[in-house]
């Protein structure tokens, strides 16, 4: 898991192409003006999911993991709260693994809790494992998804 500042997204455009190019179509787009829902970038091989989500207490942290898609999650305005543990360490599947989604939920209980701010990000690999949409209020967001 990386967090950082969008200001300090360049630090890691050596990990993939496509998070160069992902900083760079934020860059360029004025978010604000976007509808919520999928916006293609590179079909299937990166996209942005722009949503628009009510945020809800720890208490209902549900871990997700993916294997096929990295995730750049970044704050649009406020603040949101996530939950992280290592997958390795999650052993209460909720349900099996959906490769038509790219996504397993896990019911244990995330590690650590830290949040995002406004012009902030986080990368997620594969490897860990992430509970979002936690906090007070609404917020809008948009998660990049990074085909490996």
């Amino acid at each position: 898991m990386i967090v950082d500042s969008i200001k300090n997204a360049e630090l890691y455009y050596s990990l993939s192409p496509r998070i160069k190019q992902a900083f760079d179509w934020l860059a360029k787009t004025d978010v604000s003006a976007l509808e919520a829902g999928r916006h293609d970038i590179d079909g299937d091989n990166l996209f942005v999911n722009v949503m628009d989500v009510e945020l809800k207490p720890r208490e209902a942290a549900a871990l997700e993991v993916h294997d096929r898609y990295i995730d750049i999650q970044i704050m649009v305005g406020e603040t949101e709260e996530y939950g992280w543990s290592e997958r390795c360490d999650c052993h209460s599947p909720r349900e099996e693994f959906n490769r038509e989604r790219d996504v397993q939920f896990f019911t244990d209980v995330p590690q650590m809790f830290f949040s995002l701010n406004e012009r902030q990000f986080a990368i997620f690999f594969p490897e860990d494992a992430h509970a979002p949409m936690l906090g007070e209020g609404a917020v809008r967001k948009l998660i990049f998804k990074l085909l490996i």
